[in-house]
């Protein structure tokens, strides 16, 4: 054995690498001769940002230099967009790129060798454990309830001395639902106001429902609110990764100090705020693919198929052990969905003829999802 060998099997990585999740993305369909493939499990906007944003992409020449390390051009629309400060806004490498830096500043392991407490539901976004495992924290998951919501009870209950975060993902991915506002409300006054309540709104502008909470609206309110937003869903900027975080200054200062140098390329920026200067052709092809949301949900009541209200731009099929043959058959028509074993099937919402294949497998399928 080499010096070179030896040290490869001696190198191991920190203890909890072992213990980690592996994220599983979304799979591209396999090509089936006689169909259009279509990708449905990642939850990507199917639609390609708005020409003006392909256009500043294209125009932006200075590549060979840094970007500004703190988005200052991007924060600046945000606040004019969003009626906040410029101040109260740290940009990040997509919201999960955010997510970090709010757990590199308020969660991991202390000085005393105990690590911190981060609250979630569960299931919920796929990268929670993940990130809060590598931040050192200890990852608290409370069970969603039968409908797909999150037990804001059951969360409440779970907070204790070592608790620094609690996560609320709204609408919850991959099981659809919204949180409501005064059941936010009333959850944030029944917690410690030195924990940090993230609400994640990756998927806002596709809410239809009429108390959805506003993140925006509970910062302003409460200091110990950090909302987190994303260009990739809605605007169609998955691939350039830039996201952000709306806090107040009390927690800000930490998120600057916990944030990666250079996160948001100038392309990334560029396409972003170009994005916002045109957001009501944004908005438009959002609403598109609410339409196809709705005729999806539609489609799979009068199937009668139990589903948990949707308000992304996705849906979740409670099949359990029926998962990974769902997902085999949607295979078969040269559909890719995101099957979590044992317990379900998320389907983002693509193409209308992906959308229709995807109807016809629900109306060919025997097993249906559980009703809650």
């Amino acid at each position: 054995m080499t010096s070179t060998d030896a040290a490869r099997g001696g190198i191991a990585p920190r203890p909890v690498v072992a213990r980690l999740p592996r994220y599983a993305a979304g799979k591209p369909p396999v090509a089936i001769e006689g169909f259009t493939s279509y990708k449905l499990s990642s939850n990507e906007n199917p639609l390609p940002p708005i020409p003006a944003v392909l256009r500043a992409i294209a125009e932006q020449q200075d590549i060979n230099r840094y970007p500004d390390p703190v988005s200052t051009k991007l924060r600046g629309a945000l606040s004019d967009f969003l009626g906040v400060p410029s101040d109260d806004i740290v940009t990040g490498a997509g919201s999960l790129g955010a997510l970090n830096q709010i757990l590199a500043a308020f969660a991991g392991q202390n000085d005393d060798g105990k690590a911190d407490e981060v609250i979630y539901a569960w299931r919920s976004f796929e990268a929670y454990p993940i990130s809060v495992g590598l931040a050192g924290a200890q990852s608290i998951q409370v069970p969603v309830l039968p409908d797909g919501r999150h037990d804001l009870g059951g969360m409440a209950a779970a907070v204790g001395a070592r608790t620094k975060v609690v996560l609320l993902c709204t609408p919850n991915n991959p099981t659809g639902p919204i949180l409501t506002t005064k059941e936010v409300e009333d959850f944030i006054q029944s917690v410690p106001s030195d924990v940090v309540v993230v609400i994640d709104e990756a998927y806002q502008e596709f809410v239809r429902a009429e108390d959805a909470v506003d993140g925006i609206r509970l910062y302003r309110k409460y200091p110990n609110v950090i909302v987190l937003r994303t260009f990739s869903k809605a605007h169609g900027l998955a691939g350039l990764r830039v996201g952000y975080s709306v806090s107040g200054p009390d927690l800000t200062q930490h998120l600057r100090a916990a944030a990666t140098p250079f996160a948001v390329s100038q392309i990334a920026e560029r396409a972003a705020i170009t994005s916002l200067e045109n957001f009501q052709q944004v908005v438009e092809r959002v609403q598109s693919l609410v339409d196809e949301r709705d005729r999806v949900m539609a489609g799979l009541k009068e199937l009668g198929w139990s589903v948990p209200d949707a308000q992304g731009n996705f849906v979740w099929l409670e099949l359990r052990e029926d998962s990974m043959d769902f997902a085999a058959r949607a295979g078969e028509r040269a559909l890719s969905v995101r099957a979590f074993a044992n317990e379900g099937v998320r389907v983002s919402i693509g193409e209308e003829e992906a959308n229709t294949r995807f109807l016809q497998l629900c109306a060919e399928y025997t097993k249906t999802p559980r009703s809650s």
